[in-house]
């Protein structure tokens, strides 16, 4: 897509990941869009700046935050001491999807990835977002591992 910045994202973008992360059926039901902005996300958006291994990005069109994306480098011992990309919490607004913009995020991400020298890329969806899960196996992606979490 034309004209469309990738950066990292600065504190003034806040509360458009906030909108983003929100603007869809699951989202909705998990995420707090009142302004001011709830203080775990303050704080939680500090601690991923703080971090060398944390990249949260946003894609901007004509000044307005448009899609996000959180990457995190994640170092390990398996795979004879390999480094990994994970990409978390993809969302692009309503009107901008299906025009290239998932797809170019998604690609800058792994392009970040082998910059740094990761082995491997991995993400996680839900397994209710149907349309995301085509979109990543269109990218490449397979579901090679069932994944668990453990709400605390």
């Amino acid at each position: 897509m034309e004209n469309v910045t990738i950066r990292r994202a600065g504190a003034s973008d806040l509360a458009a990941i906030i909108a983003r992360l929100a603007d869809d059926e699951l989202g909705r039901s998990r995420e707090d869009v009142s302004i001011p902005l709830n203080s775990n996300y303050v704080a939680a958006f500090h601690a991923i700046q703080a971090d060398p291994h944390q990249l949260l990005v946003v894609a901007v069109h004509r000044e307005h935050v448009v899609g996000t994306l959180q990457l995190s480098f994640i170092p390990g011992l398996s795979r004879l001491g390999s480094w990994r990309g994970q990409i978390e919490a993809v969302r692009i607004t309503a009107d901008h999807r299906r025009i290239g913009l998932g797809r170019n995020l998604v690609e800058w991400a792994i392009a970040q990835c082998r910059e740094r020298g990761c082995q491997l890329v991995q993400l996680t969806t839900d397994k209710r977002r149907l349309d995301a899960r085509r979109f990543y196996e269109r990218l490449g992606f397979a579901a090679t591992h069932e994944g668990y979490k453990l709400l605390l």
